[in-house]
């Protein structure tokens, strides 16, 4: 498998690159929507921080001139609109829209037809599906995916790429299909700390770099929440603890969210409920074209009374103060996923080892972190809201540390 390509290294003609690798490559892996005149389409740029860089764009990402369709068989008149902000800022920054990539249904759980590059017969995890193979099998070094729960570091922890997941609300989500409004995050996938580091200047609101940051104490949150990892995975982080407590970095236990079971009640809550809303003009119309995992998930959100719905928004609240109150760390760190990628493509994972963290609308990215199986496996690096210039920084500290 070619590897992940990095922004770190001059390429002579990025886009020749970009439409070689997906003639070559994407027919085994589908990463990409199909798209006959790409090659004619693309046009170099030699202006800006990003100048020619090729880009996957999630396909719940609304691009002028390419049909946005959200994985679904909804006609893509459906959902016509202005382009969304996060891909003026790519092209102002000289990237160019490589092509749309895979999604699941409507970033839920139906997945497309998109393979892990390290073994097609296992899922690239879900819903950024696409945008996380293009970048893991080298097609493009920079894509877009979305996160509600677990849709960048899952995929990214699969695929095994950098996947990184800013606070909730620092790149602007215009011109998105949206799952669940008050959770929705675009995210960025790319082979390092150091090419995700080039573009979230680009992407994010109010960006400001830190100049030097003194090591980072991580903590490792203790209780219920672990309990959902694998023996496999839980083996591959403690790999990954020692090798960071041996580079010098000072590693705490720290016990956090003993209500687990009950925060992720309440966020299935918030999520379905808003799905349902996201939903409201088009599946009493066109319900018959949905697949039956988004269905379910959206009849689940009608049935959820108003009420409830306020009461778990609260609930949200009351957890993200607690979560902060126990943070008596800088990081928190945990695996990225509940293991490797699964086996098959009906399901694209587990996005459990994400969810306290988007419910809390915290800056999370997946480094690589090993195989399991010959499979990848991902190290999840968790900040404060808002300090995602700190997180990144010491990103890729812990990358250099042996995250790789």
């Amino acid at each position: 498998m070619p590897q992940p390509w990095s922004l770190t290294v001059a390429v002579d003609d990025p886009v020749g690159r970009a439409c070689d690798r997906i003639d070559a490559d994407d027919p085994a892996i589908a990463a990409f929507l199909p798209e006959p005149g790409r090659r004619s389409r693309l046009q170099g740029s030699t202006d800006g921080p990003l100048a020619g860089i090729p880009v996957g764009v999630k396909d719940i990402i609304r691009v002028d001139g390419l049909p946005t369709r959200a994985g679904s068989a909804l006609p893509a008149d459906v959902f016509a609109g202005p382009q969304a902000t996060v891909v003026d800022r790519l092209q102002a920054a000289g990237a160019v829209v490589a092509g749309k990539t895979v999604t699941a249904e409507f970033a839920v759980a139906a997945p497309g037809p998109t393979r892990n590059p390290h073994n097609p017969a296992h899922t690239p995890g879900g819903s950024s599906s696409g945008s996380a193979a293009a970048v893991a099998a080298g097609m493009v070094p920079l894509a877009l995916g979305t996160q509600t729960v677990g849709s960048v570091i899952r995929p990214a922890a699969y695929c095994g790429v950098v996947g990184f997941k800013p606070s909730f609300g620092r790149i602007p989500i215009d011109g998105v299909i949206p799952n669940a409004a008050s959770l929705d995050t675009v995210g960025i996938f790319a082979a390092d700390v150091a090419s995700v580091l080039l573009a979230a200047p680009v992407l994010c609101d109010e960006w400001t770099p830190v100049a030097s940051t003194s090591q980072p104490v991580l903590g490792i949150p203790t209780g219920p929440y672990l309990d959902h990892a694998s023996v496999s995975a839980l083996k591959a982080f403690h790999d990954q603890i020692g090798a960071l407590e041996e580079a010098g970095f000072s590693v705490r236990q720290v016990p956090a969210m003993a209500d687990f079971v009950d925060i992720a009640s309440v966020l299935f809550i918030v999520n379905r409920y808003e799905l349902a809303q996201s939903h409201a003009e088009w599946f009493p119309r066109f319900g018959s074209l949905y697949r039956e995992q988004t269905a379910t998930a959206i009849r689940q959100g009608l049935a959820i009374d108003r009420a409830d719905y306020e009461k778990a928004v609260r609930g949200r609240a009351e957890f993200r103060a607690r979560l902060l109150d126990e943070m008596t760390v800088d990081l928190w760190i945990t695996p990225a996923a509940t293991g490797p990628a699964p086996k098959g493509l009906a399901s694209t994972g587990d996005s459990v080892m994400c969810l306290p963290w988007s419910y809390a609308g915290m800056p999370a990215i997946s480094l690589p972190a090993g195989c399991v199986d010959g499979l990848p496996v991902g190290l999840q690096v968790v900040g404060r809201p808002g300090d995602d210039e700190r997180v990144l920084a010491w990103a890729g500290d812990i990358e250099s540390a042996g995250s790789g």
